[in-house]
């Protein structure tokens, strides 16, 4: 579709603070699964607290046990001791198979929300969009995201348990040096600040490069006929490195300023077991009164609690960089999921017509098939018009056939149509009403679009014939191909109906999917028919089956054809030139070749091309 105007990817710049707003939605998505939250949540609570417990053995064990030679207490000790192990395997167990789960469902509804507004947003925001770029959200992000909700969320949540814990019983066991313990994290906040600016920022930068690379990745492997014929295997290379190299540079940012942040965070926690350990130790020998009766069995603790309390820092420390990146990747899919359509229906035309995945079909009213233009004004960016005070009445049951240069305006004039776009200015009307005051679906489900270049899905010819209508039998699919001539090569095929087609119908040739295309679009009976371009990319003998079926099938419809062979349109009620959006000639085939305008020359150049090919291949 020529006059679309498709621009490189706009990719929205995020260079703000981490948002709290962001955080609390993705949170959401894992509060959907609240009661496995919740046993999660107990299970670490569990670890947590048999974590905490650990250094409170040993204290007890030297001081009651050993020191004070109750040995008829190391049985009872050791089985509370072997207790709390097994108790602590089962947490971590029901941990470890909780998070699994939570991960993979938070996938699921996040990739389940981001596909339902793929499948809302207007036909605009893919001509923006690279399929690239969705790829890398939909995959890579979404799948980075649920981990990090799943995982270290959690994580989260028993290293901050962990960490108070022993703030509490390190105070209530000796405030004085349990304030030389953690005296260290003032200056560890301050670090922790810092480097979430920097490296925030870098993992912006390989997310955004990530979804560069994949886009340029898809396109390299749709296109590569078209880079081998025109001899760009080197050039595409050399573009490559240099996106993957802007990648690779700011992963090893980011990677060093990590690898920093760890050792410092390692550091401070030693300097904090240092000074537990200087004064701790004065007070067990005596020297240090100020620090309060300090027996052996509470500096053992105490160094237990300085060492461990910086390890879930430390984990703290690596999971805030994981976050760095992860909020680079919530950033794109919830603005993915924010995305809001340029076409949308009112409230009130929800109310009585229902959307898309609810409609209300006992609603509808039926439609005939009138279509007018109403001093519609279109323009795909602000100030570049493409259609400029259009007018155009069709009747229904009409065939049109639109033709005019590449940028004249035909395309977007069917996209119209089909609301696909809407009006700048103006107004599009079926059968006499505005379709604004009409649901999408109820338009565009008596639509039938073929394209220039047609998609199959993967499966069978069958199942992509019945691909708008899945409950139409096996006598309506051979029918609809039967009129477009399709069952010919299709009965020809070993597994007949049930060939499978490959990606994209890789497996047939591009006349073939033409066909299947066409017989789908007629086998959802529409009252309004569109082919753009829908047999400049077929054999002329292709192109005669389906000429053949036209008139047919187009029969009672209201039709529009952007032709570019202009022998599939001499059949039409109505041939418009368009030049400069707008109507600069109009009638039958035969009445334009009389006016001898535009048209005409068109139509004998071409004519004129057509026969000079039909004799050099006679010739040859």
């Amino acid at each position: 579709m020529e006059e679309l105007v498709t621009s490189a990817i706009e990719e929205k710049e995020f260079d703000q603070k981490v948002d709290m707003k962001l955080w609390k939605r993705l949170i959401k998505y894992g509060l959907r699964s609240k009661k496995l939250v919740i046993r999660t949540m107990i299970s670490l609570l569990v670890v947590a607290a048999v974590d905490l417990l650990y250094p409170l053995f040993t204290r007890y064990a030297i001081d009651d046990v050993i020191a004070g030679s109750h040995t008829e207490r190391i049985l009872p000790f050791a089985l509370v001791y072997a207790a709390a192990i097994i108790i602590q395997m089962i947490g971590v167990m029901l941990f470890i198979l909780g998070s699994g789960k939570l991960e993979m469902n938070i996938a699921y509804d996040i990739r389940s929300d981001a596909f339902k507004k793929l499948q809302e947003l207007s036909f605009s925001y893919y001509d923006k969009t690279a399929v690239g770029y969705i790829m890398a959200r939909m995959v890579s992000d979404v799948g980075r995201l649920s981990e990090l909700i799943a995982w270290s969320v959690v994580d989260i949540l028993w290293s901050s348990c962990y960490v108070l814990g022993i703030i509490g019983v390190m105070l209530a066991l000796n405030w004085k040096l349990a304030l030389l313990v953690i005296i260290v994290m003032p200056p560890l906040a301050v670090i922790c600040v810092y480097f979430q600016k920097k490296i925030l920022k870098h993992y912006r930068d390989v997310r955004k490069q990530n979804s560069k690379i994949t886009g340029a990745l898809n396109e390299g492997i749709m296109g590569a006929v078209t880079t081998k014929t025109l001899v760009r295997e080197e050039r595409n290379t050399e573009e490559f490195k240099a996106e993957t190299g802007r990648m690779r540079k700011s992963s090893i940012r980011a990677a060093v300023l990590s690898a920093m942040f760890t050792p410092i965070v390692m550091c401070l926690g030693a300097v904090g077991t240092g000074l537990a350990l200087y004064a701790g130790g004065l007070g067990v020998a005596g020297k240090w009164t100020a620090m309060g009766a300090v027996t052996l069995g509470t500096l053992a603790t105490f160094i237990s609690y300085s060492t461990g309390i910086f390890d879930p820092i430390q984990q703290l420390a690596g999971i805030f960089a994981e976050m760095q990146s992860a909020q680079a990747s919530a950033e794109r899919v919830i603005t993915l999921i924010d995305t809001e359509p340029d076409v949308v229906d009112s409230a009130e035309v929800v109310e009585k017509y229902g959307d898309m995945f609810d409609p209300k079909r006992e609603n509808w009213e039926p439609i005939r098939g009138d279509v007018t233009f109403r001093d519609v004004s279109f323009a795909y960016k602000e100030g570049e018009k493409v259609l400029s005070h259009f007018d155009l009445d069709v009747k229904a049951g009409e065939t049109i056939a639109l033709v005019g240069e590449t940028g004249a305006g035909k395309s977007t004039i069917v996209n119209l149509v089909c609301r696909f776009y809407e009006p700048t200015e103006g107004s599009v009307l079926i059968d006499g009403v505005d379709y604004r005051e009409r649901s999408q679906l109820w338009l565009q489900d008596r639509l039938g679009y073929v394209l220039q270049q047609p998609h199959l899905f993967s499966g069978t010819i069958k199942e992509n014939i019945r691909y708008g209508r899945p409950e139409a039998s096996d006598e309506e699919v051979a029918e609809a191909a039967r009129l477009v001539h399709a069952d010919e090569f299709i009965d020809a095929l070993e597994k007949g109906y049930d060939t499978e087609v490959g990606e994209g119908g890789g497996r047939l040739s591009t006349g073939q999917k033409q066909l299947i295309s066409f017989a789908r679009v007629i086998l959802a009976d529409p009252r309004i028919f569109v082919l753009d371009e829908a047999t400049s990319s077929i054999d002329t003998e292709t192109e005669q089956l389906i000429q053949n079926a036209i008139t047919k099938v187009l029969e009672n419809r209201t039709s529009f054809i952007v032709a570019h062979r202009l022998s599939t349109i001499r059949s039409a009620d109505r041939i418009l030139v368009i030049r400069g959006g707008r109507i600069t000639e109009s009638g039958t085939h035969a009445e334009l070749l009389k006016k001898r305008g535009y048209y005409y020359d068109l139509y004998t150049t071409q004519f004129r091309s057509d026969a000079e090919a039909r004799i050099m291949k006679g010739e040859g």
